[in-house]
This record gives C-alpha cells, sequence and structure tokens, in this order.
C-alpha cells in the first residue's frame, strides 16, 4: 500500500475520512482533559465546602461549579478549541457562561432529586448524584452546544 493511499487502501477518500476521524479523536481527548480538570476542581472545591467548612450541600454545588466554569472556559478557549476562537471574545464568553449555567443546573437537579425525591442524604449521595450522574449528563451537554455554539468551526 502507498502512501496516498490511506486507510483501507482506498486512496484520497480514505484518507480524508481516517483524518477527520483522527482529528475528532484529538478533538474529544482535549475536551476531556479539560472537562476532566475542570471536574477535579468541581468535586475538590464541593467537597472542601460541604465536609470542611459544612456549607449545605446545594450551596457548595453553586459555589464549585461557578469556580469549575471559569476553568473550563480557560482551558476550552486556549486549548480544546484554541483554533476556533472568535474575534467576538463578549459573545463567545456570554455563550459559555449561559451553556455552563444550563449544565451546572443539570447537575443541581440530580442532586435536588436525589435528596428531595429519593431522601438520599448522605455525602456519599450528594457525589454520586451531583458528581457521576449529574456530570455525565452535564457534559455531554456542554461538548454537543461548546462545539456547535460557542466555539463553532471557523473554516
Amino acid at each position: 500500500m502507498s502512501g496516498r493511499e490511506g486507510v483501507g487502501g482506498v486512496g484520497g477518500a480514505g484518507a480524508g475520512a481516517a483524518l477527520l476521524r483522527h482529528h475528532r479523536v484529538q478533538e474529544v481527548l482535549r475536551f476531556l482533559v479539560t472537562g476532566g480538570a475542570a471536574y477535579l476542581v468541581d468535586v475538590a472545591v464541593f467537597n472542601l465546602l460541604l465536609l470542611v467548612l459544612d456549607v449545605p450541600s446545594l450551596w457548595s454545588k453553586v459555589v464549585s461549579s461557578v469556580v469549575a466554569i471559569a476553568v473550563a472556559f480557560l482551558g476550552s478557549r486556549y486549548y480544546t478549541w484554541r483554533d476556533r476562537r472568535s474575534e467576538h471574545p463578549g459573545r463567545e464568553y456570554a455563550m459559555f457562561l449561559l451553556l455552563s449555567v444550563i449544565a451546572a443546573l443539570l447537575q443541581v437537579a440530580c442532586l435536588w432529586f436525589s435528596r428531595h425525591v429519593l431522601d438520599l442524604t448522605s455525602p456519599l449521595a450528594d457525589n454520586i448524584s451531583s458528581n457521576v450522574v449529574g456530570m455525565a449528563i452535564a457534559t455531554v451537554f456542554r461538548f454537543l452546544t461548546f462545539r456547535s455554539l460557542v466555539f463553532p468551526d471557523r473554516s
């Protein structure tokens, strides 16, 4: 197989598809690194407030989400989608913040549901509902909306 045949020996079309897949995989990996950093900050701040400073769980989640949003924006703008930055950063900031707040509210909603509907009130239940279930739902929402609305392909 020559270098021009690409994946599957198809030639230009196969090589183009392989390059596109490679680009998307890299994009998802960068998103996960950025999200992972924000997640660690979110969990650390949440547990510091909840377990050390004895702040109520819902307020702990709100504060930890705000801090994590700041970390996520910096990572998204300067790492994940550095090649998609807008010439209108004010709009970019506003959209990122709005969508991040919606995603954070998804996590808070999971925590609220766990505490007030399922009556699960332990710190472990709070962590599972907000930092596992809520985070999974919010992560999918963030990737799809950040990629398409905040940092759309500008080429």
